[in-house]
């Protein structure tokens, strides 16, 4: 048992001293990956114990203004890291984007982006508050939650030990995603009449299908790039995140726009 306890801490203090980029260190969130634990535990706990307890007995709340004004928030802040995002992917290598560790203006601009990137992870847990607080307990799959859950983990760890470099595309195909599907949820939010409009959240999927998709074959690449320095353990961790997250989206994708259309008479 001692001989486990070893290994266990020199384990840890091998990822989280060596590994570790120490810009970082005494970031708010960023000091030690107990607090994405606390993060996720206490958004599983809200969305399955304390959210369904406090509205069993409550009707839905409206929330049109309060939608209205956090889509409005969601497409400043992703519009923000997509301008920043795309100037900054103009002087990478597609093909292999290693992480810069070097401390510079550069460098230093791209981990307050990452940074950013996370806290605006953090602040997407409130698609499913909403979603709760309103009663469409049906919109709260365990691919929504799966998703949520996963991402808060990818972007503190992105931030925590690989901030640029080849990550700044998972980030970018994520922003572009997320703004518009808040930009029509936003459209929603101000008049009901385009949530039935089916065409509008068909294509989401299909974007997020293809963000999936694109990220998937961008990090494949780097496995068959000896020469290419981006950590390779991280880079097997991704592809088969976004394989599995594809194979979620697409079995939503067809129960919902393919086999749907196939039953009507």
């Amino acid at each position: 048992m001692a001989l486990i306890l070893k290994k266990l801490y020199q384990s840890y203090f091998w990822i989280f001293d060596e590994l570790a980029d120490h810009r970082t260190d005494d970031w708010f969130l960023l000091e030690g990956p107990w607090y994405p634990a606390i993060i996720m535990i206490a958004y599983l706990y809200f969305v399955f114990k304390i959210g369904p307890a406090i509205m069993k007995n409550r009707p839905a709340f409206e929330l049109k203004y309060t939608l209205i004004a956090y889509n409005i928030i969601q497409i400043f802040l992703n519009g923000y890291l997509l301008i920043r995002g795309v100037h900054m992917a103009r002087d990478i290598n597609w093909i292999c984007a290693e992480v810069d560790f070097t401390d510079n203006p550069t460098t230093r601009l791209t981990l307050k982006l990452a940074y950013l990137y996370f806290i605006v992870k953090i602040i997407d847990l409130f698609d499913t508050v909403f979603f709760i607080l309103r009663k469409r307990e049906r919109q709260v799959t365990f691919l929504h939650v799966y998703h949520h859950f996963g991402m808060i983990f990818l972007s503190w760890a992105g931030t925590k030990f690989l901030p640029g470099g080849h990550s700044l595309f998972v980030g970018l195909f994520n922003i572009i995603v997320h703004m518009v599907m808040y930009f029509y949820y936003l459209i929603s939010a101000w008049d009901s009449k385009y949530k039935r409009s089916l065409w509008w959240k068909k294509h989401i999927t299909q974007l997020q299908l293809l963000q999936f998709g694109a990220v998937f074959i961008m990090f494949s690449s780097l496995l068959f790039q000896p020469t290419c320095k981006y950590p390779k353990v991280p880079v097997v961790f991704i592809v088969s995140q976004n394989l599995f997250i594809f194979l979620l989206f697409g079995d939503f994708y067809y129960r919902t726009y393919i086999k749907k259309s196939e039953v009507k008479p």
